[in-house]
Formats: structure tokens, sequence, C-alpha cells
């Protein structure tokens, strides 16, 4: 259902089954998938394509000219969201790919170049500055920054009214302004691995790597050295990150 007071441009590609509310604006190159919900007041513009059920709430924007955005499947984005809607400093925006599952709550920004993995979540008034990657299960608590081309690892859990001014490991608890990693992830690494092994090798990784200084060598070794599959991923982030 298509509300008759929303404008959609010549080209655009909207599945059947979409409901898209009143006084909406829907660009040429966007793609709307199968089961998507679109509430009211919502302009989605550029190269924009949404995945199956993805939900955009009221009073957000979405894209603007020369933009190219990827939302997956099952992604939920609140009131006020701005993705990619601000022009670039060098008015050349770059890709921005939000994936599957994500939960976008209320007033988040999204700048060129980001990109998200599945099952993030961002929570009210986070901005994510150009060209910052988020890894998956990644959550960032309200009204904190990450600045512009920086990491967060798999697994890594931002505290609120926090400023992350470099790469944030793996499994990670993360707060402050200036953000510093307080610890592990625990709770995170208990609710994601069955294998309770695995969360210690992690624990005695870590104290080995980030102690008062970051030891990148020994993050290589490591790397290049252990099997456990999680504990490589730590420690390989680490070596190629720009913590000091």
């Amino acid at each position: 259902m298509i509300h008759p007071t929303t404008i959609i441009e010549d080209g655009a590609l909207i599945a059947d089954g979409v409901e898209i509310g009143p006084f909406c604006h829907i660009g040429k190159d966007v793609k709307i998938a199968n089961g998507c919900k679109i509430a009211s007041n919502v302009i989605l513009k550029g190269d924009l394509s949404l995945g199956e059920n993805v939900r955009v709430f009221s009073f957000s924007a979405i894209g603007q000219e020369g933009s190219k955005i990827l939302i997956g499947h099952d992604t939920h984005v609140r009131e006020f969201v701005q993705i990619g809607a601000q022009e670039d400093e060098n008015e050349t925006p770059k890709p921005i790919t939000i994936g599957h599952h994500n939960f976008i709550m209320g007033y988040v920004q999204i700048l060129s170049g980001v990109k998200t993995g599945e099952f993030c979540i961002l929570t009210n008034a986070v901005c994510l500055y150009e060209n910052v990657v988020c890894e998956e299960r990644v959550i960032i608590g309200g009204m904190s920054s990450v600045e512009a081309n920086n990491r967060l690892g798999t697994g890594v859990m931002v505290g609120g009214a926090s400023y992350v001014d470099h790469d944030m490991p793996p499994f990670t608890l993360v707060e402050g302004n200036r953000a510093e990693v307080r610890g592990l992830n625990v709770i995170g690494l208990r609710r994601r691995l069955e294998n309770r092994a695995d969360i210690e090798d992690i624990k005695a990784i870590f104290k080995k790597i980030l102690g008062e200084t970051t030891d990148k060598e020994v993050a290589s070794e490591i790397a290049q050295t252990y099997e456990n599959e999680y504990v490589k991923r730590f420690a390989s982030f680490i070596s190629s990150s720009n913590m000091k």
C-alpha cells in the first residue's frame, strides 16, 4: 500500500507488498524489496537499495544525489536518522553499506563511506563519521561518536557519551572521552561462544597484548602461531590497527 501523498520518481523499483506512508519522497534510483515498511515523511534518494523487511520510521533521510547505499534485510531505521544525507567534504560521497539485522535508533547520523556488519546496534544520537567500519555485533551507546577512518572490531561494546578516535579491538568494552579499552566484553563472549575454553584463551591473550601499551609485535606473532580462530582474529586486528 502506497499513500497517495507520496511522491515516487520515475525509475524507482518498488516490490509488491511494500508499505509507504504519507508525505514521503522516493528517488528515481531507489530499489525497495518485498516486505519493507516506510513510515510517513521519509526521504529516500540516490542509488539506494533496501533489502527485504527493512523498516524506516518517520522523518528519516537516506541518501542524496550521487550517493550509493545498501541496507541489508531485516534492518530497522528509527526516527530522524540521517544516512549518507550530508555532503561529503570532497562532495564525492563514498558507498555506504549497512549489514543485515541492524538496529539504528533515533537521531543517528551515518556519513560517507561507513560500513557495518550484521547485528549491530547504534543507539540514540550516535554519529559515525566518514569511512568508519563496524564489524558484526558492535553495540554503540547513546550520544557517542566514532571519528573518521577508524574500525570497531567484532563484538565491541561502546559506552554512552564516548568519543572514539582510534581503532578498538574485537570483544572489548570501550568507554570514555577520549575512549579507551576498559576490559573484555565477557558477557557478549559468553552469549556468542559455546566453548568456554575459547573465552579463556582470549582472556590470556588480552593480558599479553594490551598492557600499559599496545604490543603489536606480540600481537603479530600470536596471530601467526595460534590456531584458535577467535584469538587469531583478536591479535590480527591489533597488529594492523592504528592503536598506540
